[in-house]
Formats: C-alpha cells, structure tokens, sequence
C-alpha cells in the first residue's frame, strides 16, 4: 500500500470510530452533578450529609449523583425517588414563591420520608415557620415552574 492509500485507510477508520464512538458531555446536562456532590441516602441515614465521590455514582434523567459508598449507591438506585430532593434539588422556599435558587446541601429537612433543600440559613428559618404551607404552594408551583429555566422566573 502507498503512503497516500495508508493515510486514506487510517483517516476514514479514524472517522467511522468517531462517528460511532459515545459522545460525552453533549450538552450541560451532561456534566450535572446532583446536590452538589453529597449522598442522598446519608441524609436519610446519618445526622449530617456525607459528600459523595467520583467512584459511586449513578445518573438520573441526565444528573450525576454521588455516593460514599457502593452500598448507598446501590441502595439509591433500588428506589430512587425515596431519595431524590423534592423540586429537582432547587430550593424549596424559592419554589413556594416561584422562584428557582440553587439550594446549599447543608440547608435540608426531611418531611414525611421526602428531601427538601434550601437556599441558605437564613431562607431555611422562614421555610421552617411553615412548612406545610410552603410544600402545598411549592407543589402547586412546580407543575407551572418545573421546565421553566431559573432565569424566566
């Protein structure tokens, strides 16, 4: 074979495997990472949330979820809305009112075996005032907010 029918061969195999090969990190959502980074079963299991790792993961609609620990993974993936935060992992005061924040991990309850997160410690206070209130208003919300984008709000 030439030189130029070698090059031809390797460039249109290089080609096809990259036409056939998985394309990762398409788009953001891609490279997502659920309530940043901690093990959602740990907020069910402990006092304090446990950060998760890059060795325990498992990916819901397009989110990385991390986990401590094989066992809290596999646990998660046997039932995953037990442990997936109300609201897609926003705010859960911020969706009473119709707003979309990005929730700190640290600002959580669990009410009636359901994860809420909240934007800081100071918006987890009044949350706290009246949480029944606020869940029915954010569920009430959310069917109108949910595929709205934070900053359409």
């Amino acid at each position: 074979m030439t030189i130029i029918k070698k090059s031809i061969f390797a460039l249109t195999a290089l080609l096809a495997f990259a036409s056939a090969a998985p394309s990762f990190a398409d788009t953001n959502t891609d490279n997502i990472i659920g309530a940043g980074g901690y093990d959602l079963t740990s907020y069910h299991t402990q006092e304090k949330p446990q950060r998760g790792n890059g060795h325990h993961v498992a990916v819901v609609d397009g989110v990385t979820y991390q986990f401590a620990t094989d066992d809290n993974k596999k646990t998660f993936e046997a039932t995953p809305a037990k442990f997936l935060p109300q609201f897609g992992g926003y705010c859960a005061f911020g969706v009473s009112v119709s707003k979309k924040f990005v929730a700190d991990p640290e600002q959580f309850d669990i009410v009636d075996g359901k994860l809420y997160l909240n934007l800081d410690s100071k918006t987890r206070s009044i949350w706290l005032q009246n949480v029944s209130g606020r869940i029915a208003d954010a569920n009430q919300n959310w069917k109108k907010i949910a595929s709205k984008k934070p900053q359409e709000l």
